[in-house]
């Protein structure tokens, strides 16, 4: 009776004929305990109870058999308690291979992957036999390199051709190495089972081939294997990861489209185009919110927190109505995403007043949002005052704090911080140092700046990051460190607009003019389109080194072939090149020409281009009016 009620999920008739049963001063037998630990709804305040009773008869701790402790420690697996089961682990006299691989994997499971192959380990020096769960515990991990060696262990077995092994090869693969070496491997297992294509669509649905994974659940079911509750899930996740896809490229209409075709459509899914459009800056999520809504998804405070980014005052107050009547007005995530929309909006009084809500819990993070405007502002006697109030400052407080002193002047200080940073264990991360090395670049400190690097580089800092990279090339382009830009410049795997108008501005300001403007159309080849500010760069190279020609190209090509209107820098730049250079008529046409007055600065190239030439008097243009 008590396995039948246990098996059917009808725990508390179970427990009462348990119960009865010892008060009827009959003994349970391992049989009974491991019906009632078998029951998928059986509560650890329960099982713990069994434990104490199990410890007290010796049907733990005692015999030679390992049934019933292997019982209660898959139980304690279910629900995710890793001490409990440990404990009745390391109690047990008696341990099958089972027992092992039950813990093998509960640890693989919960995310403790050393001690997995701890476990592993001990398990073979014991001598046993390892078994195809062994090795698809120990796969369950998330260390490559373990993972590795794991692998060649079932190799050197012959194991390699038993599919669950293979297929635990395929997931751990997916998690440690990518999709290309998951799909490789899946490749090589024999006699592919329902879980193997599971494996596989579910590794490339949610790693960077969602499209593919679509294509191996249509081969799936080509192969004549009927998708079940699991591949339907991982398809509607490799839907969604496409609608995330297409959105992250800003081709909204083919993430709205395949959004569109997904017949089942899940919180993921409505959450990848809301962020897309958010993106954006368009209005259209908060409608697409709205449908949502009516359509009964629940938004959660990822959703909330996609749409509010981007909204506008109006939209924004009708969203935040929405949060307090859903519920998420107190969600950090969600409350912080509020006061950044209004801060960005200008309403810095609805901001704080979110801040200051006693009945919102304070947290570093809502801080941080309000030091943050503080700091865009310039109120960074506020940003300071704030900064001694945060109880556990974490490092974007830091790096609020140290962007303050940079933006405000106070240089010294902002490495002083810096240092005290370091002293309280905060890791920096490439916010901070971009911050240091702008003051840097500010000082035209070359040694502080070579001394910043160095220390990044024994922190081993991500070389990947375009901002850091694009700083550092900057700062030592304007300390006269052309061979250190030049070399981080080519060091770098990926490089944007930026990157190259870092390195055009150092070639320029170090003497290197010409090389500026090859460089230049160097990027123009390989299809980076230039930017206001690269044309800023490669024309002041033209200026300083008298290239009117090339400059009074690069200067007309702003207009006609990338549609920049040139601003009042880029007309300085060319009327003092054309004035210092003899081409006083055409200065004078092109400054007759602007589109707005002219500056001060315009006015006095023009003035000294015309007294080196003494022609002041043949030129047509109303000197007189500067």
């Amino acid at each position: 009776m008590i396995g039948a009620y246990c098996h059917d999920g009808n725990v508390d008739e179970g427990w009462r004929f348990f119960n009865q049963m010892r008060g009827c001063g009959l003994v349970p037998t391992q049989f009974t305990y491991g019906s009632v630990f078998t029951c998928e709804v059986l509560d650890v305040e329960r099982a713990l109870c069994l434990q104490g009773v199990c410890v007290k008869s010796g049907m733990l701790c005692g015999g030679d058999d390992a049934y019933v402790g292997t019982a209660l420690l898959g139980l304690f697996g279910r629900r995710g308690c890793v001490n409990e089961a440990l404990w009745v682990f390391e109690e047990m006299c008696c341990k099958s291979v089972v027992t092992w691989n039950a813990m093998i994997s509960l640890f693989g499971r919960e995310g403790f992957g050393y001690e997995c192959i701890l476990m592993f380990c001990r398990l073979m020096r014991t001598g046993m036999r390892l078994s195809e769960g062994s090795f698809v515990g120990v796969l369950s991990g998330e260390d490559l390199e373990s993972g590795e060696q794991v692998h060649g262990l079932v190799v050197k077995l012959g194991l390699v051709c038993k599919v669950a092994v293979a297929n635990s090869l395929v997931s751990m693969y997916g998690k440690c190495a990518g999709t290309r070496v998951a799909e490789k491997m899946f490749k090589m297992v024999p006699n592919r089972d329902l879980v193997s294509w599971n494996t596989i669509i579910g590794v490339l649905a949610k790693g960077d081939e969602p499209v593919k994974g679509l294509e191996f659940f249509c081969r799936m079911c080509i192969d004549g294997f009927l998708p079940n509750h699991t591949t339907i899930l991982s398809a509607i996740t490799a839907c969604s990861s496409l609608v995330n896809l297409y959105a992250k490229c800003e081709k909204l209409d083919c993430a709205h489209h395949c959004f569109d075709e997904i017949l089942d459509k899940n919180l993921i899914s409505w959450n990848a185009l809301l962020l897309g459009y958010s993106n954006r800056g368009c209005s259209t999520s908060v409608s697409l919110l709205r449908e949502m809504i009516q359509l009964g998804v629940s938004p959660n405070e990822f959703s909330f927190s996609s749409v509010i980014k981007s909204l506008l005052a109006l939209e924004l107050m009708e969203v935040h109505s929405l949060v307090i009547k859903m519920g998420y007005h107190s969600n950090e995530y969600v409350s912080s995403a509020l006061m950044t929309s209004y801060a960005k909006n200008g309403l810095t009084a609805d901001a704080l007043s979110i801040f200051n809500d006693d009945k919102l819990p304070h947290s570093v993070i809502h801080s941080n949002v309000i030091a943050g405007m503080y700091n865009r502002s310039g109120q960074y006697h506020k940003t300071q005052e704030l900064f001694c109030e945060v109880g556990d400052p974490d490092t974007v407080s830091w790096n609020i704090l140290i962007a303050a002193c940079s933006r405000n002047g106070d240089f010294k200080e902002a490495f002083e911080l810096f240092h005290h940073m370091q002293m309280d264990r905060i890791t920096p991360d490439n916010y901070t140092y971009v911050s240091l090395l702008s003051i840097c670049t500010k000082l035209c400190n070359l040694v502080l700046g070579s001394s910043l690097h160095g220390l990044m580089m024994k922190a081993n800092f991500n070389r990947s990051d375009l901002m850091v990279c694009n700083i550092m090339i900057d700062m030592y382009g304007k300390c006269g460190s052309l061979w250190n830009a030049a070399t981080i410049f080519d060091e770098m795997i990926e490089k944007n607009v930026v990157s190259w108008t870092a390195l055009v501005s150092a070639l320029g300001l170090n003497g290197y003019e010409q090389e500026a403007v090859e460089r230049f159309k160097q990027m123009e080849m390989i299809g980076i389109e230039p930017d206001n500010i690269a044309f800023i760069a490669v024309l002041s190279a033209c200026r300083h080194a008298g290239l009117v020609n090339e400059g009074m190209e690069l200067f007309e090509k702003m207009r006609e072939k990338y549609g920049i209107e040139p601003q009042m820098e880029h007309y300085l730049l060319v009327v003092d090149l054309m004035s210092r250079y003899g081409h006083l008529k055409e200065a004078e046409l092109l400054i007759s020409g602007m589109p707005f007055p002219p500056n001060a600065g315009i006015w006095r190239s023009f003035l000294d281009g015309c007294n080196r030439q003494r022609t002041i008097e043949d030129l047509s243009l109303p000197i007189q009016a500067c």
